[in-house]
């Protein structure tokens, strides 16, 4: 894409970029106590019911992926023209859906800045190994990539790892204000759940927090990753690598029913939130209908967004992702040549 187009494409979405502070408030009474509500509605229900109560957490759950939107949006500046109300949103979002906001505001600042860039993975982004790197790969780190990618781990295990482990502890390089705000969150969580603990006893909150926190978690990993990780996905190394391109081409447009795309506040436009991450949240779709460009950017469905699932490795050479079992015979080949290697070098060493 010429640099001509690219600012044209920029310049047709720019209008966009600019919060609302009545959709913004909308956004937020319509989302925040409706949670609370599911919430207490489903302890009401262990009473009643418990599938009743997993099937108010399950609803509730929903709506935790919609505070992390507002969440994600304050970490780009675009919920409100406010820094500072920006800040303390993100904050009280980041509580609710256990989330540091400053450094998850800088992880993810840095995945909108390298993503599909192949050079620069690692932060903010789902591990993904090219076929040439797989290969050349020690068996080791072949076991811990599968284990990765394998389904059950990455949306089962996935989401108690970020909400124990990589939520709950800043970069060696964080900044202070960055320290003080993960410090306050980790304490806030604590007192939060303390208190909620002690007023409705441990086995109620399990279950309903433990349901809420499980399914948002998980399918919130599974929407990061379904919108980078399809077939013509684009990657590129440094020196070739196009940051409109990696918005239009590196991110999906993942066409959910009307119920799910409020849930998810639009995030399946993603290509237009890489486009232009100050675009909040519900003006996405508007942008996206507004710039005709746009609507050229690959577009997957529910049904067929699940073949992700079998999405392994990159092949640089096909421009395109592939499986484990697509790779079998040159694992073979691989395997095979190292063989020969070594049985070489021992009949050298005999030789002698």
């Amino acid at each position: 894409m010429s640099k001509e187009k690219t600012m044209q494409l920029r310049k047709q979405v720019a209008p966009f970029e600019k919060s609302d502070m009545s959709a913004s408030i909308k956004q937020i009474v319509n989302t925040i106590p409706p949670f609370f509500i599911l919430w207490y509605l489903a302890y009401l229900s262990l009473d009643v019911s418990i599938f009743l109560t997993i099937a108010l957490a399950v609803i509730a759950s929903g709506f935790i992926v919609r505070i992390f939107i507002i969440f994600h949006d304050c970490t780009h500046g675009s919920f409100f023209k406010s820094k500072k109300a920006n800040a303390i949103l993100g904050t009280i979002t980041g509580i609710l859906t256990l989330f540091a906001y400053e450094k998850w505001k800088r992880d993810h600042s840095i995945h909108h800045a390298t993503s599909s860039n192949l050079d620069k993975r690692g932060t903010g982004d789902v591990w993904v190994m090219t076929v040439n790197e797989y290969l050349e790969a020690s068996p080791g780190r072949r076991l811990a990539y599968r284990l990765y990618r394998n389904p059950l781990v990455m949306f089962g295990l996935g989401p108690l790892f970020l909400y124990l482990v990589s939520n709950r502890f800043n970069r060696k390089d964080a900044r202070k204000k960055e320290r003080n705000n993960t410090y306050f969150i980790n304490v806030a969580i604590v007192a939060l759940y303390a208190f909620m603990i002690w007023l409705v006893g441990i086995q109620a909150f399990a279950i309903i927090q433990g349901t809420i926190l499980i399914v948002a978690g998980s399918f919130g990993i599974w929407l990061f990753y379904v919108q980078h990780q399809f077939e013509d996905s684009y990657f590129e190394d440094e020196d070739q690598w196009d940051y409109v391109k990696a918005a239009v081409d590196g991110s999906s447009f993942y066409k959910l029913p009307k119920v799910l795309q409020w849930l998810t506040g639009n995030i399946g436009y993603h290509h237009v939130h890489h486009l232009s991450p100050r675009v909040p949240n519900y003006l996405l779709e508007q942008a996206h209908e507004s710039t005709p460009p746009l609507h050229k950017a690959t577009t997957i469905t529910l049904k067929t967004s699940l073949q992700s699932i079998r999405f392994r490795l990159y092949d640089e050479t096909k421009k395109t992702f592939v499986s484990f079992n697509e790779i079998k015979h040159l694992l073979n080949d691989t395997k095979n040549s190292t063989m020969q290697q070594l049985q070489t070098k021992r009949s050298s060493i005999q030789g002698k």
